[in-house]
């Protein structure tokens, strides 16, 4: 095989920006010349590491919030009416970006042995959640005296996030393995999800039309403009719990 001098490897020094030149063409809201990739590519990953420790924030509260029996909406709401106040609502964190990014940046960071605290606390936090929510949907179901050993128990969505057909490193799927692990039986629900792709990746089957049986439980998991024009509690038994992280 031919070797490949470092010289033809080396980029144009105009050529970011020919790049950005490029990228005006087509993109009307502007564009930023970073002063190299490496700052490009840090600023993406800060980006997507900002959000997920801001929404690892408002998952905190949500747990407080429960156990306060304080609506944590209500109060996200009421916040949200002082200007600066940063709009972040709790939800399950997966996806390509914001689930992954935080850790890239913490093992860079380790290589320079520097222990990043904030950074991987946020992760713990949104990688808690799943197993939070299967754990809250049985205690409501407990205290209107449902039987959750063999409940049926239904989950509206199982993207990472809503309109969107995309499944990767979707954090719903905690969500239902812990469900199950209660011994309840679960079904999913999803119109935009491809049932051969989600049986592919995490070997759950899925039905993209809606069910006509009624549930012991309902969670909303994922905020599909099917799920808001529906009525959740359609899908509910008398005395039925519903359960979402944005309720």
């Amino acid at each position: 095989m031919k070797k490949i001098k470092k010289s033809n490897l080396r980029l144009d020094p105009g050529s970011g920006e020919k790049v950005d030149a490029l990228y005006k063409s087509v993109i009307t809201a502007g564009t930023h010349l970073a002063p190299s990739i490496r700052v490009a590519e840090a600023a993406k990953v800060i980006e997507n590491s900002q959000r997920d420790i801001n929404i690892a924030f408002v998952n905190e509260l949500k747990k407080i919030f429960d156990r306060m029996n304080i609506d944590t909406m209500a109060v996200l709401e009421a916040a949200g009416t002082k200007w600066n106040f940063l709009h972040f609502k709790p939800g399950l964190v997966g996806g390509h970006c914001i689930g992954v990014d935080p850790y890239y940046l913490a093992q860079k960071a380790q290589e320079y042995d520097y222990h990043p605290e904030i950074i991987l606390a946020g992760r713990r936090m949104n990688d808690s959640m799943g197993n939070y929510v299967a754990g809250e949907v049985v205690k409501r179901m407990i205290k209107e005296g449902l039987n959750v050993k063999d409940a049926q128990i239904l989950v509206l969505g199982i993207t990472f996030k809503e309109n969107c057909p995309d499944v990767r490193n979707t954090k719903v799927i905690d969500v239902v393995k812990a469900l199950k692990e209660y011994g309840t039986h679960v079904t999913i629900y999803d119109p935009w999800a491809n049932p051969e792709e989600v049986k592919q990746e995490y070997g759950v089957d899925i039905q993209t039309c809606k069910p006509t049986q009624k549930f012991d439980a309902v969670v909303t998991a994922v905020s599909h403009k099917e799920f808001e024009e529906d009525t959740s509690g359609s899908y509910l038994k008398e005395c039925g719990v519903l359960y979402g992280l944005k309720d």
